[in-house]
């Protein structure tokens, strides 16, 4: 586990990095789209003060946390992401305008991850927490091979894995907030007036999202699981922590199941809780991850039904009721997490209108402030 935040002095996407500006991929754009170089630095855990001499043009993103946030800032999507089939692009239906082709999108994990493509890729800045790769699969990348990978290409790690709160490794340097990233990000596009609009139009969907929340002995009991396949009979479940995948159930002020009792986040023991654990917490909501992909009918003519025909699940409170929906998604972003939460909301407490103005979003990604 390493924090490079103190002596280790990023100085990458240098001429001198690999032989001159001009050979960095994407070449390198100037904020002002002139000839001059315009250098700036940004500053976060666990990478230190990395230097830029212009804004990246082709980037690698971690997850879709990040891509929501790049798309956010009006760049263009990234050239890859970890899974591609978690970046859940669907969502931006809700915004008018606003689409993203990811067919091209190379998957980063594969039974591992492969250093030829970030050769392959060759991007100008890897939004990609480096102690994702030496934390997780520490038998095969080491901070030699980081390294390596910056020389070679000319872009550096930059990212701070903030999705969950579950990795022993993360434990020496701070998590971040979704807007304290995407503030970040924001830095390094040179896109500082995009982030405070967004940040402004937050504030509004916030104070929306709170009047939304009824008082606190009518807040339901919820159990968020993730479920493989559509009629499985145990599930991984999830504590509700403070990674940036729970930010709409945090806001929502849903009560966890599951933290009422003696069941663990599966990242902790990699356990599962089965129909008849389940019965015994009888949760007032189920929500199940790993079924973004599917529409809200998909999902209630696949797994919820065949709950309701399960001799067992059909005795929980909540398929009595119709209150098992889909979970929301591991990764998001300040445009997709307005999605799920209004969505949220209007699953848990019935709210019907607007929480956020889909116009004003598509304006900031435009660039009208």
């Amino acid at each position: 586990m390493t924090d490079r935040s103190g002596s280790t002095r990023r100085n990458v996407l240098k001429a001198s990095a690999v032989g001159g500006v001009g050979a960095l991929a994407g070449c390198l754009a100037s904020p002002e789209s002139g000839d001059d170089e315009v250098t700036h630095t940004v500053t976060m855990e666990p990478v230190g003060e990395v230097e830029f001499t212009g804004v990246p043009e082709v980037w690698a993103a971690n997850n879709g946390s990040w891509a929501d946030m790049g798309i956010a800032l009006g760049q263009d999507p990234p050239a890859s992401a970890w899974l591609p089939s978690r970046y859940h692009t669907h969502y931006y239906d809700e915004i008018p305008g606003l689409s993203v082709d990811k067919s091209d999108m190379v998957r980063l994990s594969d039974d591992g991850v492969d250093a030829e493509k970030f050769y392959e890729i060759d991007a100008d800045v890897h939004v990609i927490d480096p102690n994702f790769l030496t934390g997780r699969w520490s038998d095969s990348w080491s901070e030699e091979d980081i390294e390596e990978v910056e020389e070679t290409t000319g872009g550096p790690f930059f990212g701070n894995s903030i999705f969950s709160t579950g990795y022993t490794w993360h434990e020496d340097y701070p998590y971040l907030s979704l807007y304290e990233a995407f503030e970040k990000l924001s830095e390094v596009f040179q896109e500082q007036e995009r982030y405070e609009a967004f940040a402004e139009h937050h504030e509004q969907f916030q104070s929306n999202v709170e009047d939304a929340v009824p008082p606190e002995g009518e807040r339901p009991a919820v159990a968020v699981m993730w479920a493989a396949g559509n009629d499985p009979d145990a599930f991984s479940p999830y504590l509700i922590g403070e990674g940036t995948s729970f930010k709409q159930w945090r806001d929502l002020k849903v009560r966890d199941a599951f933290a009422e009792t003696n069941v663990r986040d599966f990242h902790d023991t990699r356990g599962q809780v089965d129909y008849e654990t389940l019965l015994e917490i009888d949760p007032d909501v189920l929500l199940f991850r790993g079924h973004e992909t599917q529409t809200e009918a998909e999902f209630r003519n696949t797994l919820v039904a065949n709950m309701e025909a399960n001799d067992t699940a059909q005795e929980l409170t909540a398929v009595q009721n119709g209150d098992v929906y889909r979970g929301g998604p591991l990764y998001q972003g300040p445009i997709t997490n307005m999605v799920v939460t209004e969505r949220a909301a209007g699953q848990l407490y019935g709210v019907e209108e607007e929480l956020y103005d889909r116009e004003r979003v598509a304006e900031i990604v435009e660039g009208d402030f």
